[in-house]
């Protein structure tokens, strides 16, 4: 056996063992982004993977270093980070995707729009709504309230129009409600917790039905004698029918709402009232300028309550508060979000750990595309039905959608590793950037050279497979790119291992036109409690 250490931490390997293996044994995770066991081992080209060996001044790739006796490693020395953080600025710098689209990047609520709009396409309107309610609970109300930020945003608004996205989440919503049989989500099984709420607006009925998905108690205090708040006491009835009101609202009275009306804090119970009868509190109460501060029993200006921004719990602990009362001015969508973020944090808080709110997520962006470029870009999108009076056609309507998401960006090396080495995506280093291009292959396959680092993991699975055509590297330094050898077609090549190609694939060049394949692709994260 070989003895080392890295990090300081004593580890024996058997002969032939490189450093990467030696700190698995360990633990210790070092980033890889074109090493594959048993596939690619012994040609580095990410350089994501370098270590420190012996204090040497120059770095080594610890995929492709072999452990030797006496070796002491540094894997995690702010040296070593830095020198990662460069190697991945660099892929960036040539790096042609959105790994969120813009549209979901800038909705409040944090609909996922790309999939949903992907169900629509193909006429499954019942995973449609059941992704949709994942996180925006009032889908009919936001489909006709919402500033609908998601359609300025949308890629193709500034070439012929804005996809329907609005329309889209209306339909999807009223078919569901209007259905005989209603999609009725799941709830964990009980834990005992019980949060009270107060407020039955947008934000607090949203935290209450995710909390009663998580198997929590959710106990809704309200001054007026319906839930709803502003969206019923503040929208005009010609804007937001009730009864559309209702049926979202009695989603949520389904899977176990306890509203109590005519409730008003600093009146009918006090802040320490609840936190004694109640596991957690959450604060929800609107518009401030409603609301005495000294009522609340909690740190409030006359505008806004105090809370932690990255947690949004007050001044008390186990006491939460989000939406109006935060912030001045009313955005239903963004009180729909936090009411989720709300649930998220307070169940954190019940079990003993703390979660916090991501406030930017991390993502690349597509530069501005030129003609040809753009004809890429909406390959496979219809040009039609560019205006927004099309209700009932939401099936149609969802094929304008260029589905600029990246469909792995789940499980995407690239993008995991660029927010854990806290990479600057802007970066620009230099040179001009390549053509953006977009592939569609036989067997439901995806290309997008653009996102391609060029690590070759692909050509050496075509090439265990006997692939007829195979792939090969094509071009000198900074120009290389994956291709078919005499001009061949990517079907050609992926006549045996299209989908293992896929599977292995570190940035999602390659991915599934089947979103399914890609969430299986993706597996379960890696678990850190951030939203």
């Amino acid at each position: 056996m070989i003895n080392l250490k890295i990090d300081g931490k004593a580890v024996q390997v058997p002969p032939g063992s490189t450093v990467l293996d030696a700190a698995r044994a360990l633990g210790i995770e070092i980033p890889t982004m074109c090493f594959l066991k048993g596939v690619k081992e012994d040609r580095p080209s990410c350089l994501a993977c370098v270590v420190r060996v012996n204090k040497q001044p120059r770095l080594v790739p610890s995929c492709a270093t072999q452990a030797s006796e006496g070796m002491e490693v540094e894997s995690e020395t702010p040296f070593v980070r830095e020198a990662r953080k460069a190697a991945m600025e660099l892929l960036f710098s040539d790096h042609l995707g959105d790994c969120v689209s813009v549209c979901q990047r800038v909705c409040p609520a944090h609909l996922q729009v790309p999939a949903t709009i992907r169900l629509v396409s193909q006429g499954k309107m019942r995973e449609a709504i059941q992704l949709v309610k994942e996180n925006v609970v009032f889908p009919s109300v936001m489909g006709r309230i919402c500033r609908a930020p998601c359609e300025t945003g949308c890629r193709r608004s500034k070439l012929d129009g804005a996809v329907a996205i609005q329309l889209i989440e209306r339909e999807v919503a009223d078919l569901d409600r209007l259905a005989k049989e209603r999609f009725t989500p799941t709830c964990a099984p009980s834990t005992g917790k019980r949060i009270a709420i107060v407020g039955a607006g947008a934000t607090g009925l949203s935290a209450a039905f995710y909390l009663l998905r998580l198997g929590h108690k959710a106990v809704v205090f309200d001054d007026h004698p319906e839930p709803g708040g502003h969206m019923r006491y503040g929208v005009p009835e010609q804007d937001l029918p009730r009864e559309t009101l209702d049926g979202d609202i009695a989603t949520i009275r389904l899977i176990g709402l306890d509203f109590r009306g005519e409730q008003r804090l600093g009146r009918d119970f006090t802040l320490e009232q609840l936190r004694q009868e109640f596991d957690a509190v959450i604060v929800a109460v609107g518009n401030m300028q409603k609301t005495k501060p000294a009522e609340l029993g909690i740190a409030a200006t006359e505008r806004t309550v105090r809370i932690n921004p990255h947690t949004l719990q007050s001044s008390v602990p186990g006491v939460y508060a989000a939406g109006s009362c935060i912030r001045t001015g009313y955005d239903p969508a963004r009180s729909v979000g936090e009411g989720k973020q709300l649930a998220e944090c307070v169940d954190g808080f019940l079990q003993g750990r703390e979660v916090k709110i991501v406030v930017k997520e991390f993502t690349s962006s597509l530069p501005k595309f030129d003609e040809a470029e753009v004809r890429s870009f909406l390959q496979g999108a219809n040009a039609l039905l560019s205006t927004r009076e099309l209700i009932g056609l939401a099936e149609e309507a969802s094929g304008r959608c260029c589905h600029c998401d990246c469909r792995a960006a789940d499980s995407c090396k690239l993008r995991l590793y660029g927010d854990m080495y806290n990479v600057d995506v802007k970066r620009n280093l230099g040179g001009k950037r390549r053509g953006f291009e977009f592939v569609r292959q036989p067997g439901g396959i995806l290309f997008e050279p653009g996102k391609c680092i060029s690590c070759g993991i692909c050509v050496e699975l075509a090439e265990q497979a006997k692939e007829p055509f195979g792939l090969t590297h094509i071009g000198r330094g900074f120009d290389v790119k994956i291709g078919v050898p005499l001009h061949g077609e990517l079907s050609d090549a992926f006549q045996k291992v299209g989908e293992d190609c896929v599977r292995h694939c570190p940035t999602g060049a390659l991915s599934f036109e089947d979103d399914e394949k890609n969430t299986i692709k993706a597996g379960n994260g890696n678990g850190e409690e951030k939203i």
